[in-house]
């Protein structure tokens, strides 16, 4: 018979701590501490199972799971010497959810279960406080018909509050128990009224109410919504927890609270919480009361003149505080707490480890590392790599409010201020005169990278988390929202529109890339501090990790910045990025315009110094760090106007006919330019192109080696590789230049040449592709896209379909597709290897910079991590951990 009810209580229990899986991260934690003989009231556990059990079977609690719950509610009896629903002394209990991670407010908890017209005045004789009984049993009322029957609690908060303002009271301590007699009253006629259904009066019936609308609270939209937000399987489900009451609201000699063992936001070392006198725990989190601080020193901290549980109550407060220390040792980690004092006496409801802030996360490890608590190891496994975006950007000020006339996605965090400008030219030559700007955009193109680079931040009306705007703000570390349906941008009167206000050029925006929100006026920021702690971790992450970590980078600022948050060279330069400059894109429309090779070359004369100075600055700022240059990728078409007015204003800059322009753009057109003339096509086609930039590339790494006095080793990728013998032709051109500027320069160049792997016919075929490529790198991005067909650009208009409706967990362009392009990167690692042995392998899309991806990469042994500048550090992070984890697997 399937166990699927685990009891606890009076200092024995059936689960521990490690069963979290099953018995959810509330029920294992209650377990926990009653194996280690605290205060906790009696209950049961019904498993996690269970709610898949009552899913698969049409929400339904089968029989076998309702006699092992009340099994284990006569245990509970037992132990307190109290019957369920009946009796002299009758028991209450509660029935909370608790998922196997924390999932704050999402779903449904039912308190004093068991009331009824019966019970009530018994517990009110039991008690000797009849008002206690009475505003126990309106309690339970009012979440009842809220969470099991479907009736908005504002029914009843607005009879409440009415029955508070007919006698004169402010708070509902003020209630007396005929007057609490009339509320339930009150509550009763109007779930009648409004449902056409009494308030059920069977404890029974009650019972199975509540642990089904507890299940069922795991599919709720608040929920769903949370998993998604956190990646949080929908088939893990959740546990029910239920527990025999215990009462906060018996008196002035009783209480209930939340704590932190040490402060969540700022990490230091000291008790942080509040509680509330004669009150149950849904008060604490409503708001109705303000509450009052736990240790006096947050008292006077807070300028409070109401007293501190330390000193009102101050033999449970010193039994509390040595459940504290006690429970952070135990479980070596900041915890937070939920307790109820009932007349004196404490008993703990809850410990969990305690959400904290990212700089909070950094000093508890740090400090716990110094107190002899964890090794460094366990340190870096405490801090989420994701997180660490908190520190690197600047951040709107926590205590000023917030005018939101938009949001959309948050497509790179940190925040930003500026003048809204509506096209590349106005931002730069915003730049130029040193005003700061948000560069509005439906969404961005590949000509926009000028003016993209030009803003403080980009806000497009258009695209996902993995569209133009959002790669290339990430890259650069510029805040971004992306997709932001809820405004309207009016380019004809260049206008932003949005949740009934409207703004015109020259006014100002902030956008919050971190919450995708966008605000009405500049805002106050709070600028990013790499604190000591920072680096300790860093430092403990880099002594651990295998993997080494590079940036994708451009320029010279995107390279330094890279270095300074710990980069090891760069994995990918995109070239074609450095065409769109100033001058440059009308010297590249002339070379793609000409008529002949003839042409195109004498236009690729004038690039070919722009060329060498980009990557000579780049070799400057890496000196002694690989530097891997990727050659021109994409389509010719994307660098050429596409607007009638702008094939105009080109026109006339080349001096040419506008109709003899547009039939040039025309026929450079493709129906699917992705799949396309690119990459090593456009090569082979127009091999002066390569020659052009490997020879920018050789003179480049001669004056950087003479200037630095440090060897430059050039790492030449060709993209879009799917045959050996593409690769094999653009190389030989890449090696005739090599030869011909060692012997101009009389210096020996050290290089190498090899290809992104981001077509699946290049990883099946990689052991023959190794014969000629000295490295790989896997382009994840485009190798996400051919190996399933799918458009990155479009893929957001229904990847969240699917993944609401559980096709798939994870957008495969943010984190990795283990199964299917992750199989990929594995035979074309196995295979490349099996030919060269000592092939330098790294992968430089996206998902270079996600935790999850990274770990797929340590397991695999891949020699590299590629990701931008800003999203090193997490890199960092994100490999030592899986080296970790790794290793404690082997």
């Amino acid at each position: 018979m399937t166990k699927w009810v685990y009891t606890f209580g009076n200092g024995a229990a059936e689960g521990r701590a490690l069963d979290h899986e099953m018995l959810g991260g509330k029920g294992a934690n209650l377990a926990e501490m009653c194996s280690l003989g605290l205060p906790v009231p009696p209950g049961l556990t019904i498993t996690a199972d269970a709610c898949s059990a009552y899913y698969r079977d049409g929400r339904r609690i089968s029989e076998e799971v309702r006699a092992q719950v009340l099994s284990g509610i006569a245990s509970i009896e037992a132990v307190t010497g109290r019957r369920f629903g009946a009796g002299a002394s009758p028991l209450l209990l509660s029935v909370r959810s608790g998922a196997r991670v924390s999932m704050p407010g999402m779903m449904d908890t039912v308190l004093n279960l068991g009331l009824n017209d019966e019970t009530v005045q018994a517990l009110g004789h039991d008690a000797g406080d009849a008002r206690f009984a009475w505003d126990s049993y309106r309690r339970f009322i009012q979440m009842y018909a809220d969470v099991v029957m479907g009736l908005d609690n504002e029914v009843f908060e607005e009879i409440l509050e009415d029955e508070k303002a007919r006698h004169g009271y402010e708070y509902d301590t003020e209630m007396t128990a005929s007057e609490w007699q009339h509320v339930v009253h009150l509550y009763k006629a109007v779930l009648e009224e409004e449902l056409g259904e009494e308030f059920p009066q069977d404890p029974q019936v009650q019972l199975w109410g509540a642990v089904g609308a507890v299940f069922s609270s795991w599919m709720s939209a608040r929920a769903v919504t949370y998993r998604h937000l956190h990646n949080i399987p929908e088939g893990w489900g959740t546990a029910v927890n239920i527990q025999a009451m215990v009462f906060g609201n018996l008196g002035n000699s009783s209480a209930t609270g939340v704590a932190f063992t040490r402060n969540p936001s700022t990490g230091e070392k000291s008790l942080y919480g509040e509680f509330l006198v004669n009150a149950q725990g849904e008060d604490v989190v409503a708001g109705i009361r303000t509450p009052q601080s736990i240790t006096e020193e947050a008292r006077i901290s807070s300028g409070s003149d109401r007293p501190s549980m330390e000193k009102l109550m101050p033999e449970a407060f010193r039994e509390f505080v040595a459940i504290c220390d006690r429970l952070e040792a135990h479980y070596l980690d900041m915890q937070d707490i939920e307790f109820t004092i009932e007349r004196g006496t404490l008993w703990m409801l809850q410990t969990r480890s305690g959400k904290r802030s990212t700089r909070a996360a950094m000093k508890i490890a740090v400090d716990m590392v110094d107190e002899k608590m964890i090794t460094e190891e366990q340190a870096v496994l405490r801090i989420e790599p994701s997180s660490l975006d908190q520190l690197l950007h600047p951040t709107i000020d926590p205590r000023v409010a917030r005018e939101v006339i938009g949001t959309g996605l948050p497509a790179s965090p940190g925040a930003a201020s500026g003048e809204i400008v509506f096209t590349a030219e106005e931002a730069v030559m915003a730049e130029e005169e040193g005003r700061k700007v948000i560069l509005l955009r439906v969404e961005t193109s590949p000509e926009d990278i000028h003016g993209m680079h030009a803003a403080e931040g980009i806000l497009t009306t258009r695209g996902g988390m993995t569209s133009h705007a959002a790669v290339v703000a990430r890259g650069m570390g510029i805040p971004c929202v992306v997709g932001a349906g809820t405004m309207r941008i009016d380019l004809r009167n260049e206008r932003l529109i949005g949740m009934g206000v409207t703004l015109k050029k020259g006014d100002i925006i902030t956008i919050d890339g971190s919450a995708g929100q966008v605000l009405k006026g500049e805002v106050p920021m709070v600028q990013p501090a790499l604190s000591g702690d920072f680096g300790r971790i860093m430092e403990w992450a880099d002594r651990v990790r295998r993997m080494t970590v590079r940036t994708n980078a451009d320029t010279p600022a995107d390279a330094r910045a890279a270095r300074s948050f710990g980069a090891e060279g760069i994995g990918l330069c995109r070239t074609e990025h450095m065409f769109f400059e100033g001058e440059r894109i009308h010297v590249m429309r002339e070379m793609i315009l000409a008529e002949d090779e003839a042409g195109r070359r004498t236009a690729l004369d004038r690039l070919l110094p722009m060329q060498r100075e980009d990557f000579e600055s780049l070799f400057n700022v890496m000196h002694g760090l690989p530097v891997t240059i990727r050659l021109l990728d994409p389509p010719l078409h994307e660098f050429l106007p596409k607007t009638d007015e702008e094939i105009a204003d080109v026109a006339a800059a080349m001096n040419m006919e506008a109709t003899a322009l547009r039939q040039r753009v025309d026929a450079l057109h493709e129906f699917n330019p992705m799949l396309g003339h690119r990459g090593c096509r456009l090569a082979i086609s127009y091999p002066e192109i390569v020659e052009m930039q490997a020879r920018a590339i050789f003179e480049a790494a001669v004056h950087a080696a003479r200037e630095t006095g440090a060897a430059v080793v050039p790492e030449i990728m060709v993209p879009l590789v799917g045959l050996r013998s593409e690769l094999d032709y653009v190389k030989d051109r890449i090696d005739a230049i090599a030869r011909d500027v060692m012997t101009e320069a009389e210096m020996q160049i050290d290089y190498l040449v090899g290809t992104m792997i981001e077509l699946p016919r290049a990883a099946l075929r990689a052991h023959i592709i190794a014969e000629a490529a000295e490295f790989f790198s896997f382009g994840t991005n485009d190798l996400t896209q051919t190996t399933f067909g799918i458009s990155r650009d479009d893929a957001s208009a229904f990847i969240p379909t699917y993944q609401r409706k559980g096709i798939i967990e994870h957008d495969p362009f943010i984190s990795l597709d283990f199964d299917g392009v992750g199989e990929l990167i594995r035979i074309a690692t196995e295979r490349g290897r099996r030919t060269r042995a000592d092939m330098k392998l790294g992968i430089c899309g996206e998902h270079g910079g996600d935790p999850a991806s990274i770990h797929f990469c340590e397991g695999i042994g891949l020699d590299y991590v590629s990701c931008s500048p800003f999203r090193v550090p997490i890199a960092r992070l994100a490999a030592a951990q899986a080296a970790i984890k790794e290793r404690s697997v082997g």
